[in-house]
């Protein structure tokens, strides 16, 4: 039999930076440090260290996991474009995964993941046997209301309160990322790219363009 593929698989698109290493279904390591800022500059440690931990390399990897969002802006810019380079460097390839798929990984019946999106609306997708049924997207807080009203077959899995792949701690979701690129990793993927479902909060300038002379 041959052997699993070896994956590394990180998250920064929160206030955490958070990363597993991981062939089949045994995690041989996993680690998740909250902070509200810092993750471009702790992700490559703590990467090395994961893999330092458990005698691995770089050259041992076989696949990078990476969580795409929705989330933070920035967060999910730093996972992806390291994701991305590291995939390059290395010559194998970088799968990106959503939030909502890794929350919904391993339920069973129809499940609706959902995040805070900020602003009494939230971010959510429909699973059943954690298949998709429909696109991600943003809406009203009310409105996920009136369909838990309407359906109260659904469960709904809060990202405060996951249990991921019988993992009881919030190291979950990164772990849940690189069991999905596992199953992925041998089919041809596109590159991870950011899921963003609101426009960025930051305003656009006020002042004047500046002209260009010829």
């Amino acid at each position: 039999m041959p052997p699993k593929p070896l994956i590394l698989a990180f998250d920064t698109s929160a206030a955490h930076c958070a990363a597993a290493l991981l062939s089949g279904d045994k995690v041989h390591h996993a680690r998740l440090e909250p902070m509200h800022k810092g993750q471009a500059e702790r992700l490559f440690p703590l990467l090395e260290e994961v893999l330092a931990d458990c005698g691995k390399q770089w050259s041992d990897l076989d696949a990078i996991g990476v969580c795409t969002g929705p989330g933070n802006f920035t967060g999910v810019r730093i996972a992806v474009a390291s994701a991305r380079g590291l995939a390059l460097s290395l010559g194998i390839p970088a799968i990106g995964i959503t939030k909502l798929e890794a929350m919904a990984y391993g339920t069973k019946g129809f499940v609706r993941p959902i995040l805070d999106a900020r602003r009494d609306r939230v971010y959510t997708q429909a699973f059943e046997n954690g298949l998709a049924l429909d696109a991600s997207q943003m809406m009203a807080l009310a409105d996920i209301y009136d369909q838990l009203e309407d359906n109260t077959a659904v469960r709904v899995i809060a990202d405060e309160a996951l249990d991921i792949a019988n993992a009881q701690a919030v190291d979950g979701l990164v772990v849940a990322v690189g069991h999905l690129a596992a199953q992925r990793c041998a089919q041809d993927q596109p590159r991870p790219a950011p899921l963003y479902l609101r426009p960025a909060d930051a305003a656009l300038p006020s002042d004047p363009p500046v002209v260009i002379l010829p």
